[in-house]
């Protein structure tokens, strides 16, 4: 009876576009040389084809908080800050989805302070850890069968606890669905 007073609402963000690729532009140079005669288009499906793109990200209910103030796994296997955005691309009737997830590092850990980028710490113990990380990747693996997992974390500066500690955990978990790639992208910059 209180279902009209309630609103579902989804947090997140989704975007549809309509691009045509035109395979036979010129390159800029080329158009601006007086040379290069007008080029008639024409708009066949085959030589111009549409493509609808849409981009969908959708973020999880579960443990969603401000960053610095809500990180890691709960006891049942949730992470904080967890978005899913899914890629769609729809062109000659097909239509091709790449999903990425996203979310904090599913072990205990936390920051405190209200400083920009306080020191993580671990809050529990590894075999604290272990059902909760089992439990969050079961979930991963049962909705998407394969995934490969991409640790961003600082592997050498303060964050490298956090990473050390994601690291073990995969490797106590030992699933041949999981790939496992540590890209420090400090080093990048």
């Amino acid at each position: 009876e209180v279902d009209f007073w309630i609103i579902p609402i989804i947090q997140g963000f989704v975007q549809i576009e309509e691009l045509v690729v035109n395979y036979s532009e010129s390159s800029d140079d080329d158009k601006s040389s007086p040379e290069t005669p007008p080029q008639e288009s024409s708009c066949v499906d085959d030589v111009h084809p549409t493509f609808l793109v849409a981009l969908l990200s959708r973020r999880s209910r579960h443990r969603a908080g401000m960053r610095y103030k809500r990180r890691g796994v709960d006891k049942n296997g949730n992470v904080a800050n967890y978005v899913e955005t899914e890629q769609l691309i729809h062109v000659h009737n097909h239509t091709l989805s790449y999903i990425q997830t996203r979310g904090s590092v599913p072990v205990f850990w936390s920051q405190v302070g209200y400083r920009y980028n306080p020191r993580p710490r671990l809050d529990k113990s590894e075999n604290e850890t272990v059902s909760c990380f089992r439990a969050h990747f079961e979930e991963q693996l049962k909705n998407y069968k394969k995934q490969v997992i991409i640790n961003l974390v600082d592997q050498t500066g303060r964050e490298k606890i956090i990473g050390d500690a994601y690291l073990k955990q995969v490797l106590l978990y030992n699933n041949a669905n999981l790939t496992y790639v540590s890209f420090d992208f400090h080093e990048h910059w």
